[in-house]
């Protein structure tokens, strides 16, 4: 992986939203969802990104393509573009090359537009095409996507989950980009049309060369699409490795936790399960030192006062972790992410 090119270099990234609270003079407080993540995406393949609810997945995808509300700080380089030098306005033509598909494919589609509609909108505010060379495009878009033609004229209403998460599809592809970032494309559909959708996206991927970072929280799901895997801990990347080494052998306590709950699809194959005593704290509530130590079952009495860098295992240069346990002993010379 690391002989390839990085068509996305993430660097510091963090992400505050101001939390007002009671009383006329208090002053509101930062809420650090996204604390200071780094990784790079690399051309052609899906990073997939896993961890439990309101860890900050969604608030990091959103931040990539400026869709978020909150003040983001830190670098994020694509193409070879640093984009938090760009002003809207140079960010725009950028804007085609970084497309996202959203979890909930009804709530994402206008109701008054028909599919015909709503994707020669996108090729005309960003001037790709207009007219009967827009409705030839959205035929092909419409071929592609495995769609009817005959779907052109017709309401988001008319379609089942999985039609409407191919619009979805075909929106995100209508201006050609390089990176698509998927939010959950799949958890608001059945099971079987989840691998519908997942062996479309391989599809186009292979057919198009595109890139995709793809949030989700099912890990399933995620060990099949993906390339490389990072799993997220209350607004930080505790580990980053390829997927089959990840899933082989996870290194971080809360990683490994994740994966003892995962099912086996063998009859009778029982495993271990590891159990995390309490929930996930809140951004405001968030713990000194490592932020996983409270729930930790290796935790150090060090894990309190020291938080730990995003730091590469021994023998192992793209395996990346987080975690007290792996610094202890370790070479100092390790890479950093």
């Amino acid at each position: 992986m690391s002989k390839r090119r990085p068509i996305l270099r993430v660097d510091d990234l963090r992400v505050d939203f101001l939390m007002r609270q009671s009383g006329l003079l208090r002053p509101p407080v930062p809420l650090h969802v996204v604390n200071g993540v780094s990784f790079e995406l690399f051309e052609g393949e899906t990073l997939g990104l896993v961890g439990e609810s309101g860890c900050g997945k969604t608030t990091l995808g959103r931040a990539l393509l400026r869709l978020g509300s909150g003040r983001v700080s830190g670098k994020i380089e694509f193409d070879g573009q640093d984009l938090s030098t760009l002003s809207n306005g140079e960010f725009r033509p950028l804007r085609r090359q970084m497309q996202m598909m959203f979890q909930d494919p009804f709530g994402s589609l206008n109701p008054r537009l028909t599919v015909g509609q709503m994707l020669a909108e996108v090729l005309l505010v960003h001037r790709v095409a207009r007219g009967t060379e827009a409705r030839r495009r959205i035929h092909e878009l419409l071929d592609v996507v495995g769609l009817s033609r005959e779907y052109y004229n017709r309401y988001p209403h008319e379609f089942s989950g999985g039609q409407r998460q191919r619009i979805g599809i075909a929106r995100a592809l209508a201006l050609n980009p390089k990176l698509i970032v998927c939010d959950e494309p799949v958890s608001a559909l059945d099971v079987s049309i989840q691998s519908q959708i997942i062996n479309l996206l391989k599809d186009l991927q292979r057919d198009f060369g595109l890139t995709y970072l793809f949030i989700a929280h099912d890990l399933s799901v995620v060990e099949y699409i993906s390339d490389r895997v990072a799993v997220m801990y209350l607004g930080k990347v505790v580990e980053i490795a390829g997927a089959d080494e990840l899933y082989g052998n996870p290194a971080h306590p809360y990683t490994k936790a994740l994966l003892s709950a995962v099912p086996s699809p063998e009859p009778g194959a029982g495993k271990e399960r590891i159990l995390l005593h309490g929930d996930q704290p809140g951004p405001m509530q968030a713990p000194s030192g490592c932020s996983f130590h409270p729930r930790c079952p290796s935790a150090l009495p060090q894990c309190a006062l020291r938080t730990p860098t995003l730091c590469s295992l021994a023998g192992r240069p793209d395996h990346l972790v987080s975690c007290l346990l792996y610094e202890e002993g370790r070479n100092i010379g390790g890479k950093e992410a």
